[in-house]
């Protein structure tokens, strides 16, 4: 018998490459010896619910799309009543967390790698009960992800990020919140905060820290104070351009656990989706939670 693979995708991300390559990536499917169903979304949440309510039935579930779409298979695996392999091939403006599994930009070698590939066990994150793959995040540059329209994601990519990010530096907004990992305890204004499982974010290479491995239980935690001048304004950028955590105004460090608590509700991102507005946040390591299909099965990044 053969074996069943279910192939989602989103045909709006990017630039609409999936089209145009469509028919050899399911050949690819096909010659690897899958029974192939074919489900193009129509709708936001539409993965999440598709793969909840069917990757039961087959072997292999693979989604392409960008980072909001592979977070919408990846939740809704996690809410499966059997969990599958995931196969990824990419196909947004950004694509952080494919770059941290070094899945190629080239769709039909990502394509290859999704049904010939290896199993590899990485971490989910948990947030307050949802699930994110690669970062949850709150504050400065977080809107501008999802508030970024498609069309221009589109046509500028990476930029896009860049000069929306631009218009919000006009007014820096601050949270006052206590922030609880292990026995430490934070309480400052913060304006900036990232959970991350990934090299990348917003298509920025190594600005999550270093030793940073997908697979070992740990999150790592940026989080940014907010300035009272100019001059520590400047410090922050200098840190983080550099890559180096030489500031006394950013905060960063590993944890499988850890809650906040603002004085607000305040809006998060997660996975470059918004991810609602919440007060009291609680989010957890799982770790190993989900096999996803790679070319080597070894420890990311190495």
């Amino acid at each position: 018998m053969k074996k069943k693979l279910m192939f989602i995708f989103n045909s709006h991300s990017g630039k609409g490459q999936i089209k145009n390559k469509l028919l050899e990536i399911v050949d690819i499917m096909v010659k690897a010896d899958y029974e192939v169903t074919i489900y193009p979304t129509q709708a936001r949440e539409d993965a999440l619910g598709k793969v909840r309510r069917e990757a039961k039935d087959y072997d292999l579930v693979v989604c392409s799309g960008g980072d909001g779409t592979l977070d919408e298979a990846v939740t809704g695996m996690m809410l499966s009543e059997q969990k599958v392999p995931l196969g990824y091939i990419p196909a947004g403006s950004t694509n952080d967390f494919a770059a941290s599994l070094k899945i190629p930009k080239d769709m039909i070698k990502a394509a290859e790698i999704a049904v010939n590939g290896k199993t590899f066990s990485c971490d989910v994150g948990e947030f307050n009960g949802d699930s994110f793959i690669y970062v949850a995040a709150f504050g400065l540059f977080t809107a501008v992800s999802y508030r970024t329209n498609q069309e221009l994601k589109n046509i500028l990519g990476h930029a896009a990020y860049i000069l929306e990010g631009a218009k919000s530096l006009i007014d820096i907004k601050a949270y006052h919140m206590r922030v609880e990992y292990e026995d430490q305890v934070y309480e400052d204004e913060f304006i900036y905060g990232m959970i991350t499982n990934s090299t990348s974010v917003g298509g920025f290479k190594n600005l999550t820290g270093k030793n940073v491995l997908l697979d070992d239980g740990l999150f790592e935690v940026t989080l940014i104070k907010m300035p009272k001048n100019p001059l520590e304004l400047n410090e922050i950028i200098l840190s983080l351009t550099s890559r180096k955590d030489e500031s006394d105004l950013i905060y960063s460090f590993k944890t499988d656990y850890i809650r906040f608590y603002p004085d607000e509700v305040i809006p998060w991102t997660l996975d470059g989706e918004f991810g609602g507005e919440h007060q009291a946040v609680e989010i957890h390591n799982r770790c190993r939670a989900l096999e996803i299909m790679v070319k080597n099965r070894e420890s990311y990044p190495k």
